[in-house]
């Protein structure tokens, strides 16, 4: 596959870096023909209401921009063709797209929040799928604030194991974190190499709380919370309640053990959460010139490189080298070797990483992707351009964010989906990426992707856990 942009150089944490720019708005920035390269294409787009502002969108900005989707997450059996949007502000909720039809996919449920007008906040922020026992659930997160209903939620579970049939789908449980009012910003779920279905959840508190499927589904006590990963004491003293923002959690089969990357306060931080009791961190990446709070952290399926986001305009992905001599975590890590852009005036948001393969959700830029079997020089290898608005700056701050917010990858065939802030849904085919297996590419096969019913590739057979 070719390359599209036009390469720049800058330097990064101390390091000459290559990237690639592609160009940025549709309207206002790609010439006629050009708002995506060549090898990719569009096979479906529901727009889901973000593009007009919505009753209760307090936060539409300028231009009319809704601003409505959040994030997006897409369920893996070829069998199971369904994609869960979430939308934010009152009405708060999250779609259910069927794409069965991949040229004409389309919206088959709809879930709002009962008296959505009286919340307050963000509310429908993160979505996640699992599998448990033969059926499917789907977890939705939420982050409303004190002055409405709802302040201590922090996620609500459906059970979806019935579709494509809506009549079916049931709550079947929430999770409430008086402890921490403000909701779960982020959430992760992975099956533990014991063999436990995971929670992670981000919340307004300096730890990332774990939680127990099973046990939150019996009626388990304090919601089946089992663990609490804190982010290093001092990481930054000015803001002492600063967690986390955005995790991963993988199986590392070199060592046999579970491997948490939290990006937060102070940086990036890497913990072996084998036993969940008692997390032991492995690395921290702090001290890292112009990153003092970390925000989306993604390694490489056998954790080596790692892909990091920090939100602010200008800011590029770095990637970090965690593992220098190749086989264990660096305990400090303070410089990156390799940083990418797709347009050096706007920023990126949430990834997906399918080595040698990044995906990301790109703020102003929608979907982009880039290629970093060489971490030191990454290069763009395709892109289209999902926000049809001018770039956001920081002289008008409500349209600072707007363009892709998430993004998710089918790895039994390659099929990309993105979640852009106000035009919505979209179901992207890169040509010549028709499925992704690590073992392809000499990695282990780890991605985001879990294997629920038999947990992670090359884990030792699990041990009861009570």
């Amino acid at each position: 596959m070719r390359s599209e942009g036009r390469r720049f150089v800058f330097r990064a944490g101390g390091a000459v870096v290559f990237a690639l720019i592609a160009a940025g708005g549709v309207n206002a920035q790609h010439p006629p023909g050009e708002q995506r390269s060549s090898n990719v294409t569009v096979l479906s787009h529901v727009p889901l209401g973000g593009a007009a502002p919505l009753a209760g969108d307090t936060k539409g900005g300028v231009l009319g921009l809704g601003r409505r989707t959040s994030d997006i997450e897409m369920e893996q059996e070829l069998s199971r063709p369904y994609v869960y949007v979430d939308h934010r502000f009152p009405p708060s909720g999250f779609d259910i797209v069927d794409i069965r039809d991949p040229l004409h996919a389309k919206v088959i449920w709809r879930w709002v929040v009962e008296n959505a007008e009286l919340h307050q906040g963000s509310g429908a922020l993160d979505n996640k799928y699992f599998k448990l026992k033969g059926r499917y659930y789907d977890i939705q997160s939420f982050q409303f604030q004190q002055g409405g209903p709802d302040a201590d939620l922090g996620a609500i579970v459906f059970d979806v194991t019935g579709l494509p049939n809506p009549a079916t789908i049931k709550e079947v449980a929430r999770i409430r974190a008086p402890d921490a009012i403000g909701g779960f910003h982020n959430i992760f779920a992975y099956k533990h190499s014991d063999g436990r279905v995971l929670l992670f959840a981000t919340v307004n508190a300096p730890e990332a709380y774990i939680y127990d499927m099973e046990k939150l589904l019996a009626g388990a006590p304090n919601y089946g919370l089992i663990g609490k990963i804190p982010v290093p004491q001092g990481a930054m003293p000015e803001r002492p309640m600063a967690g986390y923002h955005d995790f991963y959690v993988a199986y590392d089969a070199a060592t046999h053990r579970d491997i948490f990357y939290g990006g937060g306060a102070g940086g990036y931080y890497v913990y072996d959460i084998s036993d969940t009791g008692n997390p032991r961190i492995l690395s921290s990446v702090t001290g890292v010139q112009g990153i003092s709070f970390g925000h989306t952290f993604t390694p490489s399926p056998d954790g080596r490189y790692a892909v990091a986001e920090t939100e602010y305009r200008n800011a590029p992905l770095r990637i970090f080298d965690l593992k220098p001599d190749g086989k264990d975590f660096a305990p400090h890590v303070s410089r990156s070797i390799g940083a990418w852009t797709a347009n050096w005036k706007n920023y990126a948001h949430n990834h997906e990483v399918r080595w040698p393969y990044v995906f990301v959700a790109s703020f102003d830029d929608g979907l982009q992707i880039f290629n970093m079997m060489d971490p030191t020089n990454p290069v763009t290898v395709g892109f289209y351009d999902t926000f049809d608005g001018p770039d956001g700056d920081h002289a008008h701050p409500e349209t600072e964010y707007n363009g892709g917010w998430g993004v998710d990858v089918r790895n039994a065939d390659g099929l990309i989906v993105l979640s852009d802030f106000t035009t919505g849904f979209w179901l992207v085919k890169m040509e010549g990426f028709d499925g992704w297996n690590g073992k392809d590419w000499g990695m282990p096969n780890v991605s985001s992707v879990q294997d629920w019913d038999n947990g992670p590739e090359g884990a030792k057979p699990a041990k009861p856990v009570t």
